[in-house]
């Protein structure tokens, strides 16, 4: 089972603010959250590391080519 992260932990694993977040989550750029409470949502930790690694990857792809 996958573990939940809150905000603050997907910040700091992506390096990234509240806004941009929800930015690309909005843009389809980014996983979304899921709810899981009336007031509470969080993100799936197997989401957040596909996307990085997949950024990761374009960014070694990109430097390859130069």
């Amino acid at each position: 089972m996958d573990r939940v992260l809150r905000l603050p932990q997907v910040k700091t694993l992506t390096g990234r603010s509240r806004s941009a977040i929800y930015a690309d989550v909005k843009a389809g750029a980014f996983p979304a959250p899921v709810k899981i409470g009336p007031k509470a949502s969080g993100w799936l930790e197997s989401e957040i590391e596909a996307w990085l690694a997949k950024r990761v990857a374009e960014s070694r792809a990109g430097h390859a080519a130069a």
